[in-house]
């Protein structure tokens, strides 16, 4: 009876075991990791994509199959269409945004042997209010020469040229002394 017991207690152990390593990997599912721009976020300056990271490789070979949308608040879509795929991202080109509002982005990407990786998020754009180019007006400016400089300057600037030199000729005796004597 003892030996049924441990055969039994063996038993169950081994298929606990094998349930929790077969059963979690199995039950892994690709998870979102980040979003850019960030889910709930405002930005006031237009992106020109939207990028999906998720915990898996994705399939880059599914390109029909990986589907993202991003819909402005009028419910027009303003992606280009063009997904590409760099292992766990996916991002989608944008066109300019011009409306303020929430815009919704809807994904759907596939990943190695694994359900797709699918959900939505928003995030806020703020539109500036002017978006007319300033235009530069001209001042008028004073007629200069392109030598204005003083003669003090000039001067100045010789003389220092001039005791550069000297102290270059004094170091130079001066350390040709230091050396002769060694």
């Amino acid at each position: 009876m003892k030996k049924v017991t441990v055969r039994f207690s063996a038993l169950a152990v081994l298929l606990s075991f094998s349930f929790l390593t077969f059963g979690a990997h199995s039950a892994s599912a690709n998870t979102l990791v980040s979003t850019s721009p960030i889910s709930g976020s405002t930005v006031s300056v237009s992106p020109t994509n939207v990028t999906i990271t998720g915990e898996l490789p994705l399939l880059a070979d599914a390109v029909d199959a990986n589907v993202i949308t991003v819909k402005d608040p009028n419910g027009d879509r303003v992606d280009d269409g063009t997904i590409s795929i760099s292992d766990l991202s996916a991002s989608v080109g944008l066109k300019t945004l011009v409306v303020t509002g929430m815009y919704k982005v809807t994904y759907s990407l596939l990943s190695d042997g694994d359900v797709p990786l699918e959900g939505n998020f928003s995030f806020k754009y703020l539109a500036p209010s002017n978006i007319a180019p300033i235009e530069p007006s001209p001042e008028p400016t004073q007629e200069q020469s392109p030598a204005s400089s003083s003669w003090a300057t000039n001067i100045f600037v010789i003389l220092l040229l001039v005791g550069a030199v000297i102290v270059t000729i004094g170091l130079s005796l001066y350390a040709r002394k230091l050396f002769s004597e060694r």
